[in-house]
């Protein structure tokens, strides 16, 4: 596995594989793998003949307030963890190196960026989408790997490379979750061993509105106030940040599930904010 920290360097191998006729796929990461990023790794590598993965704790996607500082950080173990993965090139630069002093141009897709996350962290996709365009430009990739957890981004990126056109298939890996269903983040570090016991209530609750979905429940404000009883009961130092009801694609709320329907939740458990979804209604 290579490891490369210059735009040149990463420029360079990915127009020497393209000149050779192999597909790259992509794997934008902030490090500190767990499973969910070996999943993607590995979906990315049926997908293409190299991978790429960059870790880069990027800090254009964090407030002046939240965690950049403490952001959970391993490097060898994610060195290791990638190459035992067979991923071809890992790319970690260094801020100073993908931001110059005097950076002035953004990538914002405002109608899905200011939702969801984007209402407590209202400059957040701005930092997501102007680092990922950077990141399509330097890796040249064919295809790039996301995972579903974060929905919103995923639907931020796509938009993002439809009205650019951008040249790069935006697909989609699911959850992935651990034994007990908490979807695996490395923000869960940050969970005490009480928080953690609570953390599993959060997936819970949405199989349970999933459940009443089934069972023909098809008023948003209804099904919204049964998972906020559940959260209330099984994970009770949870605070929410948002419970949505939203189409998949619009990010929009919904009223009445009629059609494609996603439930998005993010709750702040101690210093972690964690964020879960699940489709209630198919695309």
């Amino acid at each position: 596995m290579q490891i490369l920290s210059t735009l040149p360097d990463l420029s360079a191998q990915a127009e020497r594989w393209r000149t050779e006729g192999q597909r790259i796929a992509l794997v934008p990461t902030m490090g500190y793998f767990h499973e969910g990023h070996l999943a993607l790794m590995r979906h990315a590598r049926s997908l293409a003949h190299r991978v790429v993965v960059s870790r880069f704790i990027n800090p254009t996607q964090f407030g002046p307030a939240e965690d950049l500082a403490a952001y959970p950080r391993d490097a060898g173990r994610d060195i290791a963890l990638a190459g035992a993965e067979g991923v071809d090139a890992l790319f970690q630069p260094a801020a100073e190196a993908m931001y110059a002093p005097d950076h002035a141009t953004w990538v914002d897709v405002p109608a899905l960026s200011s939702v969801l996350c984007g209402v407590s962290r209202p400059t957040h996709f701005r930092g997501v989408c102007t680092v990922v365009l950077k990141l399509f430009h330097l890796a040249r990739p064919h295809v790039a790997v996301f995972g579903e957890k974060d929905w919103q981004q995923l639907a931020v990126i796509r938009r993002m490379a439809r009205d650019l056109n951008v040249d790069v298939d935006i697909v989609g890996h699911p959850i992935v979750r651990e034994s007990d269903g908490l979807a695996m983040s490395s923000r869960n570090a940050y969970l005490s061993a009480e928080e953690r016991a609570q953390a599993p209530g959060i997936y819970r609750g949405l199989l349970a509105m999933a459940h009443r979905v089934r069972q023909g429940e098809r008023d948003a404000a209804a099904l919204l106030a049964g998972l906020r009883e559940d959260l209330k009961r099984d994970v009770p130092s949870g605070e929410p940040d948002y419970l949505s009801i939203v189409h998949p694609d619009t990010l929009q709320n919904l009223t009445r599930l009629d059609d494609a329907a996603l439930v998005a939740v993010a709750v702040r458990l101690g210093r972690a904010r964690l964020i879960d979804n699940l489709r209630l209604l198919p695309l």
